[in-house]
């Protein structure tokens, strides 16, 4: 597991809790030797993890298309930027560059990607572990909408396994070593 791709807000949410946890996942990917691939840029939850990779000395790939250059700030110290011209190739070259997913707390842009991702998986496009960081148990209703998606019949049983959840990062990613098959 050499990359790991993250989801996460462009705010930080009004709660502190969800920074201090974020910063313990950057430094878990450094201390594990994970390089962080995302969406390049300086801002909210995606910001202080990148930050919080980059000062523990660890690598930061972003990807981000021209047109959000406005909207949102480059970051200024990553490693390696990759520019691109629409959302759908940033996604591609994200997914590509990726062992592995991991959502953190975002808005509607966040859960399309996680979705997105999970649907590649369901479908067979991937068979790499993705992840929801639970902090706050902000991802509970969504997980307990999948549930009831399966209970209901319109998501089979077996695709429960797709979605690896926890509420600390150093499990998480060490519920994504036991399902990869790449070394941590």
């Amino acid at each position: 597991m050499k990359r790991i791709s993250v989801f996460a807000g462009s705010s930080t949410g009004h709660d502190p809790v969800f920074v201090e946890q974020t910063k313990k996942l950057g430094k878990a990917f450094a201390e594990k030797d994970i390089e962080l691939v995302y969406g390049g840029a300086n801002s909210g939850l995606m910001g202080e993890l990148a930050d919080a990779i980059l000062q523990e000395g660890g690598r930061v790939i972003g990807v981000m298309p021209t047109p959000l250059f406005e909207k949102e700030i480059v970051h200024p110290g990553l490693t390696s930027f990759i520019e691109v011209d629409t959302m759908h190739q940033r996604k591609e070259k994200m997914s590509y560059l990726a062992d592995g997913f991991i959502a953190l707390p975002g808005g509607f842009g966040t859960f399309e990607e996680l979705f997105e991702t999970i649907t590649w998986a369901q479908i067979g496009l991937h068979k790499k572990p993705i992840g929801v960081f639970n902090i706050k148990e902000y991802y509970t209703p969504l997980i307990e909408l999948m549930d009831y998606a399966i209970e209901s019949g319109f998501v089979p049983p077996e695709n429960r396994s797709l979605i690896i959840e926890s509420t600390e990062a150093y499990d998480l990613l060490q519920h994504f070593k036991k399902n990869a098959t790449l070394d941590l």
